[in-house]
């Protein structure tokens, strides 16, 4: 074979593979082929959540047609309010811009912020790799070992938030109106190493974080073994197995005995958990392209080096389909007026 007939065979062989596909797949390799997909990540970057979807950007492009280029940016601040309305607002709906955001942002529309420029609902839902359940810890140097003894030692600590739909607001306040504990907000961190820091330095004594993260890798893993952190409590509705001895809020209800306004209310709030951390796209895209990016976001989380890679860095892989998470934004978004006044009134600045 000639050096002519060899660049000929290169030339031939994926325009004739590429004419045997269905005209749909065949649309979406000639459009994804040679363009970039941008992931954007509403936190900032190293934390638990910017390193998974880091890590799934990377193994996306293998399963979407035409295998774009990926480039992954970090668009952080106000619990990822800019980020969700730079992918609500901003972006094209294309199916070439997607990005990550707060698990707990549809609070902000909830209790009709004005800075809220999305519809949480009608976000294209890809999917999550996670369920994001929460843990409240404290300081090792705290002398509470239980929200019990916190509530009775009427005893006020501070709680970092990076803002107002971020674990370290909500979850705190959640536990001031249900259990009567006196934790207090301090707001405008800018993200997790922010936060730790606050709590190495004795700016504040408690904060919120996913269980994964916590149980994970980095800093977390050493103070656990140091003893400078202790778990108060767990968002799940059962205990985690990586934290069989701390109880869940559910537990604690039971405990508390609190009513059921009290019991309405934390279940809406903790549905965050629920979502894990979502990726999302800016609504608009077409059908056959959601189906694209939701199969994708599939089969890149089932990828062997990829689930080996989860596994080195101790992060748990539990994932929900696209599909799913949208059915949930509709349920969230469509709450009583009683609650969304109860939300209001403990959210509120």
């Amino acid at each position: 074979m000639t050096i002519m007939d060899t660049r000929l065979v290169a030339v031939l062989v994926p325009l004739l593979l590429l004419a045997r596909l269905p005209s749909g797949a065949r649309a979406q390799e000639i459009f994804y082929r040679g363009k970039t997909l941008r992931v954007v990540v509403g936190s900032s970057a190293g934390n638990t959540q910017d390193q998974m979807t880091r890590l799934v950007a990377r193994y996306l492009p293998k399963y979407l047609p035409g295998h774009p280029n990926v480039v992954v940016e970090n668009m952080s601040g106000a619990s990822s309010m800019i980020a969700a309305n730079y992918l609500f607002k901003v972006a094209k709906g294309d199916g070439l811009t997607i990005g990550t955001v707060s698990r707990a942002l549809y609070f902000d529309q909830l209790v009709g912020r004005k800075e809220v420029q999305f519809d949480w609902a009608k976000f294209t839902w890809i999917g999550s790799p996670v369920e994001g359940h929460e843990v409240l810890f404290i300081a090792g140097n705290t002398p509470y070992k239980s929200i019990r003894e916190l509530v009775n030692a009427g005893q006020s600590l501070k709680c970092g938030a990076s803002g107002t739909t971020s674990t370290g607001y909500y979850i705190p306040k959640l536990v001031n109106e249900i259990f009567g504990a006196k934790v207090q907000n301090v707001t405008g961190y800018g993200g997790g190493a922010e936060l730790d820091l606050a709590v190495q330095r004795g700016e504040t004594q408690c904060r919120a974080t996913s269980v994964s993260g916590f149980t994970g890798f980095g800093a977390f893993r050493d103070w656990r073994q140091s003893n400078s952190a202790r778990v108060l409590l767990q968002t799940g509705r059962t205990r985690d197995a990586k934290l069989p001895d701390v109880p869940t809020v559910y537990e604690l209800m039971e405990d508390f005995k609190t009513p059921e306004w009290g019991r309405r209310l934390a279940t809406v709030m903790l549905y965050p958990g629920e979502f894990g951390w979502p990726m999302v796209a800016p609504p608009g895209i077409s059908v056959d392209r959601i189906k694209l990016l939701r199969a994708a976001f599939q089969n890149a989380l089932a990828d062997i080096e990829l689930v080996a890679e989860t596994k080195k860095r101790q992060l748990e892989l539990s994932t929900s389909r696209g599909e799913e998470l949208e059915k949930l934004a509709k349920e969230v978004i469509a709450q009583p007026r009683d609650v969304i006044d109860r939300m209001k009134g403990l959210l509120g600045d």
